[in-house]
């Protein structure tokens, strides 16, 4: 953890609260605190996407990645082990816990993310709402090749991989002219590319669209971007639980910004 990101850290302990929701004067964001944060999940499906985990940790095939976007901090080479992967990149199981429950609350029937990576994230997503079409988009091939294998061992189908840049992407997505429930961005770590994928999903969503980012406070770039898009007009609430942010289009519903401990 960087000096930025230990400072943000140490303001989001300090000022975070509402654990359980008691103190949000928002009936909608109390809910969304108390009931879809705190929902039981599936413990046999947890079991399965965990022990797939496992067995991308114990996996030492060498794939050679292609980052499209900020790269790791922590993998330099472009030669990289599955298991290093598996360890650094992909969403703990904790907040595979939360987008499962996100997904089942607000997926609707099109549910879109920004980074497939090994797949983990995309299997709680997908999990969670097996009647959606769950459309991720991976920059990189030989990871995108080893996320199809977990979701053939999962047994889940309504995953479509998309491959390549996003931007060479995004035109197919937006083909598709459907508004998505929920949308996970997690492609790239950076200012510009985060803002660009952020007003392309408030273009093609509707009030009902939940979006999540993923590492909202990991640099000072993406601290940027999440206070210009938090502050963004068309979004009337979000959720800031440090790691990720949470942000709703929805009118009728109190305004302001939460940050909550999870």
């Amino acid at each position: 953890m960087d000096l930025k990101t230990l400072q943000s850290f140490i303001r989001y302990f300090i000022f975070s609260r509402h654990k359980y929701g008691h103190g949000i004067h928002s009936p909608f964001i109390f809910d969304v605190v108390s009931n879809v944060f705190r929902n039981k999940t599936d413990s046999a499906i947890v079991c399965k996407i965990e022990n797939i985990r496992k067995k991308l940790i114990a996996d030492n095939r060498v794939i050679e990645v292609c980052d499209r976007g900020a790269g790791s901090a922590k993998m330099k080479s472009r030669f990289r082990k599955v298991s290093d992967i598996a360890v650094i990149s992909a969403v703990p199981g904790k907040y595979g816990v939360l987008l499962y429950n996100l997904s089942h609350a607000f997926g609707g029937s099109f549910i879109l993310e920004f980074g497939t990576s090994l797949g983990i994230s995309t299997m709680y997503l997908a999990s969670a709402k097996c009647d959606a079409r769950v459309v991720t988009m991976e920059g990189c091939h030989n990871t995108s090749e080893i996320a199809r294998e977990c979701f053939s061992r999962a047994e889940i189908t309504n995953i479509q991989i998309l491959t390549g840049d996003f931007d060479g992407l995004l035109p197919s997505v937006k083909s598709l002219k459907t508004p998505p429930g929920l949308v996970f961005i997690d492609g790239n770590h950076r200012k510009d590319p985060l803002l660009k994928y952020f007003s392309f999903t408030a273009e093609i969503s509707d009030e009902n669209t939940v979006i999540v980012v993923d590492d909202i406070h990991s640099s000072r770039e993406m601290n940027e971007a999440w206070e210009i898009i938090r502050e963004d007009p068309r979004i009337t609430a979000s959720v800031d639980i440090f790691r990720m942010g949470i942000l709703f289009f929805r009118t009728g519903i109190t305004p302001g910004t939460y940050v909550v401990r999870y």
